[in-house]
């Protein structure tokens, strides 16, 4: 089963096998001691082969100036007086400081860290899952956050992960974080995804949003050499995704900074000849 699926849970390798999940568990501690798999959280994946998660001294001490610049511009996409949901992470953390100058907001959220950045935001109602703590990112997970999103309606998503592909678009290394970011999505008109240029190419275990469901990336600009976020840019702009890319202080950068075309509104703007014309998404008021 893990084999097959990349990642089992404790509780469905226990239906499969008829057994209880202690036996489960023995077994997979087991295996994971030859080798053969690696534990997680509530289940098991496959050894090795895509990128593991940091634990957060570790995130936030990275690419701090990216996050900021991609937070500063991804707040100009929230209006007042809407409903949002923030996932958890170190870049939607940066965000939420922002949006505590929205008034009338309303955000709903899995994770702490947001929660508190908006904590004394005296005109920004915030609404907090239930769920399970997952203390390496500060964020509730588990059956409990993810029934408290049932039925829920908002303008917008905004999640970040540990990775992002034009192939199988954001994901992350834990599934239980997986799960609820799924859950998230679930209930916004429109997803937006927070991602530096570093997690750009980069791919890992659990798909959380997949690229036909990104309605918009906002991103920050790669170095002039960095060919893998370029190209996957330009992959993720081919298949329609609304493509923002910061400057150094959270504004869209210019085209002129660089040397191929930016990537941009695809699925509202025509092609023109000689090739695709990409420019940096409308992130104004609307």
């Amino acid at each position: 089963m893990v084999r097959a699926n990349g990642a089992v849970s404790l509780r469905e390798l226990a239906r499969v096998v008829q057994t209880s999940e202690v036996t489960v568990r023995r077994d997979v501690r087991a295996l994971e001691a030859e080798g053969l798999l690696d534990r997680r959280h509530g289940g098991a994946v496959l050894p090795g082969g895509f990128s593991r998660e940091s634990g957060f001294p570790q995130k936030s001490l990275s690419a701090t100036a990216e996050k900021t610049a991609v937070a500063d511009l991804a707040a100009g996409l929230v209006e007042e007086g809407e409903a949002v949901v923030v996932g958890a992470g170190t870049t939607t953390q940066e965000l939420a400081r922002r949006l505590a100058r929205v008034p009338g907001l309303t955000v709903v959220t899995n994770s702490l860290l947001v929660a508190q950045a908006l904590a004394h935001a005296n005109r920004v109602e915030v609404v907090m899952t239930g769920g399970t703590l997952r203390g390496s990112n500060y964020a509730l997970v588990g059956s409990g956050a993810e029934q408290s999103l049932q039925g829920l309606r908002v303008t917008r998503a905004f999640l970040s992960g540990s990775g992002l592909t034009a192939e199988r678009g954001l994901s992350t290394s834990n599934m239980l974080s997986a799960s609820v970011d799924r859950a998230l999505v679930q209930s916004a008109a429109e997803v937006v995804v927070l991602a530096d240029h570093t997690k750009l190419g980069t791919d890992t275990m659990f798909q959380t949003v997949p690229t036909d469901v990104m309605t918009r990336l906002v991103t920050d600009e790669p170095p002039p050499h960095d060919d893998r976020a370029a190209t996957e840019l330009q992959a993720l702009a081919d298949q329609g995704v609304q493509i923002a890319v910061a400057g150094a202080q959270g504004r869209p950068a210019p085209a002129g900074r660089r040397e191929a075309p930016l990537p941009g509104q695809r699925r509202t703007h025509p092609v023109q000849p000689p090739g695709p014309q990409l420019r940096v998404a409308d992130l104004g008021r609307h």
